[in-house]
């Protein structure tokens, strides 16, 4: 049996991928061997030594540690892609926003006074005030062309926009599902001086903290619209601030509300609301529950942010072992000595490397001993050492 922790609300869609036969599940389950998370701050946490995965429901992973949990061997999945739908339709609708200014509008129309003719006025004087433009024409420069961002450029494309599109390190992936008619550009420069309107979908790293500068600001074209549904430290709020006041930026429409931009009038601000949709939080809740499934079982990793991607087809009547350790020199040697000693043979092997952590997968034509195994986790690199026994 595993026990999965749940640190928060976790959608039943998602639990369900869990059989009750194999997995406890529920948040007052002690000792897990897993943890589904959404927004719960794991920082400062203590683990137990049973912990092999954690699962969080959604893409970002800023509330959890997981450089310190790879040196524990602890697997950290996330969903990338599940909510990208939902991420999509906002950054659409926070494009309309600040096109047509509906916040504005809307804003104006709730204070109107009186009935009538002077109703009728008042309501001519608002139309002409939030005249706005349309988006056919426009050009939309893409950061970040992963799940979501490849999603928002195709979108654009669809609406009768120029799209360019910039991410340095896009994966082949991404790129075929990227529409043909999205031009590259050959820099963050580039693309900031071209677009009318630039929408943000990289994670934060150190890398992309502060990523749209000041002077990257003054690059961009007059009125020009910033989006932010990534993470709100990527832009530098304060150089936003001093643009829309100095009449250059047009607006700044964010999904992360702070003290320093609420209630500025070329601000729209909106209450994280990117992954927020029945159909995000199903999407989500089922994938990292599956994938922490087939890693809790057979010890496959897809979609991890602190171990390499690998997967390995379980070889009928062969035991598995998986091991994780330090990417040094002859990891996969020593580990083949160990088990040929041990008078096994290896019917399939996997290794895969992801900066100081590799993963190695091996299949063996017997069932592993308890000595072999504690033999295994003496080598020196050697991180943890898992036995799932044999395929079915």
């Amino acid at each position: 049996m595993y026990n999965i922790q749940t640190l928060n609300n976790i959608s039943a869609e998602g639990l369900n991928r869990l059989p009750a036969e194999l997995y406890t599940v529920g948040d007052d389950v002690a000792d897990p061997h897993g943890i589904l998370v959404r927004s719960y701050k794991m920082h400062g946490m203590e683990f137990g030594a049973n912990l092999e995965a954690i699962g969080r429901a959604g893409a970002g992973v800023n509330n959890i540690p997981f450089a310190e949990l790879a040196e524990k061997g602890v697997v950290v999945f996330n969903a990338p892609g599940a909510n990208a739908n939902a991420v999509k339709e906002l950054v659409i609708g926070g494009m309309l926003m600040a096109a047509r200014n509906l916040a504005a509008a809307w804003e104006y129309t709730q204070k109107l006074e009186g009935d009538g003719d002077e109703l009728s006025k008042k309501v001519e004087a608002g139309k002409k005030q939030y005249v706005g433009y349309e988006l056919p024409g426009r050009t939309l420069g893409v950061i970040g062309l992963g799940a979501i961002g490849v999603q928002v450029a195709n979108a654009a494309l669809n609406l009768g926009m120029k799209v360019i599109g910039y991410d340095a390190m896009i994966s082949v992936e991404r790129a075929w599902q990227l529409h043909s008619g999205v031009e590259q550009a050959v820099s963050l420069d580039d693309l900031l001086s071209r677009s009318d309107m630039i929408t943000l979908h990289v994670p934060l790293l150190d890398a992309t903290r502060g990523l749209i500068s000041r002077a990257g600001i003054a690059r961009m074209p007059r009125n020009a619209v910033i989006l932010n549904f990534a993470r709100d430290p990527i832009v530098d709020e304060k150089a936003v601030l001093e643009s829309l006041d100095a009449g250059h930026l047009g607006a700044y429409v964010t999904d992360f509300p702070t003290r320093q931009v609420i209630g500025h009038e070329k601000v729209i601000t909106l209450p994280h609301l990117g992954a927020s949709t029945h159909e995000a939080e199903i999407n989500c809740a089922i994938m990292v529950a599956e994938n922490m499934r087939d890693y809790l079982e057979n010890g496959n990793i897809k979609y991890s942010v602190n171990f390499p991607e690998a997967y390995l087809p379980r070889t009928p009547g062969a035991h598995r072992l998986t091991i994780s350790n330090r990417n040094v020199p002859n990891m996969v040697g020593q580990i083949s000595t160990c088990l040929a000693d041990a008078g096994l043979n290896i019917e399939d092997l996997l290794n895969k490397s992801r900066g100081e952590i590799a993963y190695t997968m091996v299949d063996v034509n017997a069932e592993v001993g308890v000595d072999v195994l504690e033999r295994l986790r003496a080598i020196d690199g050697v991180i943890k050492v898992r036995s799932l026994g044999a395929a079915n």
